[in-house]
């Protein structure tokens, strides 16, 4: 396996593995036109970070964020991760953050925060991983129209 930092040259690959995983995994009904607009959005931010996970060239992950300033330290927004469908359940995602965590580190941040789908497979993924839930924070939503 190999890692690389993502580049908006991996943008089409990117999408594409988005789209397949989480239309037949989690039930979405992604397009390529609209996930290629989500994903540029995020990686053209300032302080952007993303990182590929490859094996000889194939494409079988990706996260990517940004990073943010507070007051008193640098967090990294990790805004998706993403390993392909067929490839779950091996390992591979924990090494990926793993070295995802190593690289945010290295670059200044002080903590990871990520909003999580709620339920049993993503908890049990994050928890290993030493994440808990923020008891300070609450996320609010409105539907408008």
């Amino acid at each position: 396996m190999e890692y690389r930092p993502f580049t908006l040259e991996d943008l089409p690959r990117t999408a594409k593995l988005y789209v397949d995983y989480y239309n037949a995994y989690e039930d979405g009904e992604g397009t390529i036109e609209t996930t290629t607009k989500r994903i540029h959005q995020v990686m053209t931010r300032e302080d952007a970070f993303g990182l590929l996970l490859e094996d000889k060239g194939r494409l079988l992950g990706f996260a990517m964020g940004y990073f943010e300033q507070y007051d008193d330290c640098q967090a990294y927004d990790l805004i998706e991760i993403v390993v392909a469908g067929e490839r779950q359940n091996q390992g591979l995602g924990t090494a990926f953050m793993r070295e995802l965590e190593r690289r945010v580190r290295e670059k200044g941040a002080m903590l990871i925060q990520l909003q999580s789908v709620n339920d049993a497979k993503h908890e049990h993924f994050y928890d290993k991983l030493g994440f808990k839930d923020a008891k300070n924070l609450v996320l609010k939503t409105k539907m408008l129209g």
